[in-house]
């Protein structure tokens, strides 16, 4: 059994594989939680994937007979990465990448994961990864809006979303999600120019709020990255 951890800028998730097959997968808030997780779990290899806490740190509690990987562009990878400063690529964008080619092979896949950030990945039919593009996420841009302003609340994406709104808040609201779903949309149609069979995907925490918007355009695979770190760790194991 692999377990593979994508530590994010918010949460920790973690999923067990046997084989390809994802039998066991949680979302966990905090460090603490993800120890215990571990303390309690049976695997044999892992792989980690963090932006926020070490890695080295994270394996140290796992008491695994197997193989422990931090996740690198050094790994051996399943697709190839065509990116011109591998150093610089962030591990959870990478792996994205790698688990389109993997569920999707020969495939023009472009990934959009909605989380802090709202990454583009995008992976030609001939599986190697081109790169993509970085944007604000949904709780950035509000978080925006009242930081460099003087008047400006803070507030969130629940409420109604109107096209046009009718107080400051639910003007707010209209042009982050609003304009956050035309953003997604007219990159779509752009990558379509080229690539009329391209494989949308959707992963993130903020993309269940836009299933319905993209409802025929993209797919929702909310574990992409975690089945990405898993092909990763297999091309891995000696």
């Amino acid at each position: 059994m692999n377990l593979v951890i994508d530590h994010g800028n918010t949460t920790a998730k973690v999923g067990i594989f046997e084989g390809p097959q994802l039998t066991v997968h949680q979302v966990l808030p905090n460090t603490e939680e993800l120890h215990a997780f571990l303390t309690h779990s049976t695997f044999h290899h892992v792989i980690v994937s963090s932006v926020r806490y070490p890695a080295q740190d994270i394996l140290a509690w796992c008491n695994n007979p197997g193989q422990k990987l931090v996740m690198s562009p050094a790994l051996r990878l399943p697709i190839a990465n065509r990116y011109k400063t591998p150093q610089t690529l962030g591990s959870d964008r990478l792996a994205a990448a790698a688990g389109a080619a993997t569920l999707f092979p020969g495939k023009a896949c472009l990934v959009i994961d909605m989380g802090t950030c709202v990454n583009y990945e995008f992976v030609n039919e001939r599986g190697e990864y081109e790169g993509g593009m970085i944007s604000p996420g949904l709780q950035m841009r509000f978080q925006a809006m009242h930081t460099f302003t003087a008047r400006l609340p803070l507030i969130d994406a629940v409420g109604d979303v109107p096209l046009t709104g009718t107080d400051t808040e639910s003007c707010m609201r209209s042009g982050t999600i609003n304009g956050l779903a035309a953003e997604v949309l007219g990159i779509v149609s752009r990558y379509r120019d080229d690539h009329p069979d391209l494989k949308t995907l959707l992963c993130g925490g903020d993309s269940p709020r836009f299933t319905h918007t993209f409802a025929g355009i993209a797919e929702q695979v909310p574990h992409l990255v975690l089945h990405g770190l898993n092909a990763i760790l297999t091309a891995n194991l000696l």
